[in-house]
């Protein structure tokens, strides 16, 4: 059954599930309508902004594009993490405690609950800077009241879909990806005739485009690796896993490539571009301008719905015990309180630059984790397990706790440290290295070869197991999306 054919309540009452398993009479929807999701999710101005700041870098046009579609690459990430989903039924992080174990994967959950949080308070504060933006076109000054009342309708406001759940979530995304897709083409047009292929045609050397692509990586495909089995989780057992692979990725990839393209090509324009709200406005006719502040305040919350969705499930992966809308009301909590502090500090860039730069020391680590033992199980878990948070289970292990799972975190956050450089922190490699940024790949590397050195004889011992005791879930996910 299409998601577009559910009950017709499906999509209007709350949802009863968190990270518990979907049973299969709830399963719904098909591979196909991950695009359309993640499509809508995908087509909003962070991205804009994201290609604006690669040229800030001094790339250009030609060299940033080269980095936006290298960076992009990492959306296979949202694919790869979207392949357990209809198979276990469960969430991302809860399927990553067959890595970490149940008491091991919760510093992860942590790490993920803070990173989610994080885009939570950036995305309303560039709903709030918009919203205060038209305000001021109408005349109308941006008081200290004024922005109280702002962050607090807007905070009420992106919490709607998250308390609903799953079903409205996708429901309205796959709309919301048509209705952004021709603004967004209306802005390409505006900015064609201006847009000077020659700029910046010298560029520099070698490493702002490595610094460029760990901005791409960890701003788009990498940060949202970490929710893929959030949103596959209801289709059915039998949903095929290259088209969930080719349809969560494809979906992401291609409208963050567009519009980082655009971004930089009105970078090339405005200098000003990397501010979304007072910036790219600028480099529009005035008619546009009103109807991008409006329908950037759209996208955003759209985005933020996803967020705050993700953070609700990664509470309970985290081990707190209440239902999954309460874990969201307070997320919304936190995240407005944040949203003040940026607001009222003025200070929404540096915040951003510096949250965004130290993202990818956890989580590319993390990620390589994540799908080396997807591959060393062929895909392969007791779902049950995955759930279960008691003593004995099937990724019990040493206390609760896997070890080879927790040192290779440990070695790829340290060698991805190493060799950062952001606004926050420069790693030693870096700087001798000429200000290079090969983060992401370091972590990647020696996250995910410290893990299949440490812990491929005893993945593959218990994947062997999952035939002998008659494991209920012991279904292969992903192992056939290469095939």
């Amino acid at each position: 059954m299409s998601l577009t054919t559910a009950p017709s309540d499906a999509a209007a009452r709350i949802e009863p599930h968190g990270i518990d398993l979907i049973p299969d009479g709830e399963r719904r929807g098909k591979p196909r309508d991950l695009f359309g999701m993640w499509a809508g999710v995908n087509l909003n101005v962070f991205y804009v902004v994201n290609g604006a700041v690669v040229i800030s870098l001094g790339l250009s046009l030609w060299q940033s594009a080269v980095a936006i579609i290298i960076g992009n690459l990492a959306f296979f990430a949202v694919g790869l993490t979207s392949l357990q989903g209809p198979k276990t039924g469960t969430s991302t992080f809860a399927v990553s405690r067959a890595s970490f174990g149940p008491n091991g994967g919760r510093a992860l959950a942590l790490f993920n609950w803070i990173t989610c949080v994080g885009f939570e308070a950036s995305g309303l504060a560039l709903v709030v800077l918009a919203a205060l933006a038209i305000f001021e076109k109408m005349g109308i000054a941006a008081t200290p009241g004024l922005k109280i009342t702002v962050i607090l309708v807007a905070a009420v406001i992106q919490g709607v879909l998250p308390l609903i759940g799953h079903a409205a979530i996708v429901k309205v995304q796959r709309r919301l990806a048509w209705i952004s897709t021709v603004l967004f083409v209306v802005m390409a047009v505006m900015v064609a005739p201006n847009l000077n292929l020659g700029a910046l045609t010298q560029g520099h050397g070698w490493e702002p485009i490595t610094l460029a692509i760990a901005l791409i990586v960890s701003g788009g495909g990498l940060s949202w690796a970490n929710t893929g089995s959030d949103y596959s989780r209801y289709l059915p057992r039998t949903a095929s896993p290259k088209s969930v692979f080719w349809m969560s990725t494809l979906g992401g990839m291609i409208p963050a490539v567009l519009l980082e393209l655009l971004g930089a090509a009105i970078a090339s324009v405005v200098k000003t571009a990397s501010d979304p709200i007072a910036g790219i406005p600028s480099a529009l006719p005035g008619w546009v301008a009103l109807p991008y502040l409006v329908f950037a305040i759209v996208t955003l919350l759209a985005v933020n719905t996803i967020n705050l969705y993700s953070s609700g499930l990664t509470l309970q992966a985290f081990g707190l015990h209440l239902a999954r809308w309460k874990c969201v009301v307070i997320d919304s909590v936190i995240c407005t309180a944040l949203c003040f502090l940026v607001i009222f500090s003025d200070s929404f860039n540096k915040y951003y630059s510096e949250f965004l730069g130290l993202l990818v020391i956890w989580l590319a680590p993390w990620f390589a984790i994540y799908a080396i033992d997807a591959i060393l199980r062929k895909g392969r878990y007791n779902a049950s397990a995955l759930v279960n948070e008691s003593r004995g289970g099937r990724y019990w292990r040493a206390g609760g706790f896997h070890i080879p799972g927790v040192v290779a975190q440990l070695a790829g956050m340290i060698a991805s440290a190493l060799w950062i450089n952001s606004a926050a922190f420069v790693g030693p490699l870096s700087t001798l290295t000429g200000g290079s940024d090969f983060s992401v790949f370091m972590g990647l590397v020696v996250g995910g070869a410290v893990y299949w050195l440490l812990a491929a004889k005893g993945v593959r011992g218990e994947t062997a197991l999952l035939d002998l005791d008659g494991a209920d879930d012991a279904d292969a996910v992903g192992a056939k999306v290469v095939a």
